[in-house]
């Protein structure tokens, strides 16, 4: 069951980006160097639009859509669980996102991917349009989009 977040959820949904960080080997040095930018805050929960997956009474994934900008909207955060990878509770996230935006009439949804996920945004229809250095030098990020019209 996937549900709007409330700002009481904010320190559950960063422990799960930070764990499900964690799932693709980072070294614990790097995943608290990544944990401000990994923080759900209650300003954001409040602001953005935060959904969260429930399966058994426990949350297992969430997404967090930002404010759309000229029939653009980005997809900032989209985690699950370790526990809950491969059960295709990220897809449903993704569908729920694509929704939501689709109610919005957007045209197009962005986002700036992990690496090792970019192959599962790819598998549901995101191009690559340009890579963007991380603050890890030498490392970049794919930056993706998915044309919703």
């Amino acid at each position: 069951m996937i549900e709007k977040a409330n700002i009481k959820d904010a320190e559950l949904l960063t422990s799960i980006a930070l764990t499900s960080k964690a799932y693709w080997g980072y070294s614990k040095e790097l995943i608290n160097s990544w944990k401000d930018d990994l923080t759900v805050s209650p300003k954001m929960i409040e602001e953005m639009m935060v959904y969260k997956f429930i399966s058994n009474q426990k949350t297992i994934g969430f997404y967090i859509l930002n404010q759309p900008q000229n029939n653009t909207i980005e997809l900032e955060f989209l985690f699950v669980h370790p526990d809950a990878i491969g059960q295709k509770v990220g897809k449903q996230l993704l569908s729920h996102a694509i929704e939501k935006s689709n109610n919005l009439n957007i045209e197009t949804m962005t986002l700036l991917a992990d690496p090792n996920a970019q192959p599962f945004y790819e598998s549901q229809g995101f191009i690559s349009t340009e890579k963007k250095e991380s603050s890890i030098p030498n490392r970049f990020l794919p930056l993706m989009k998915l044309n919703l019209k």
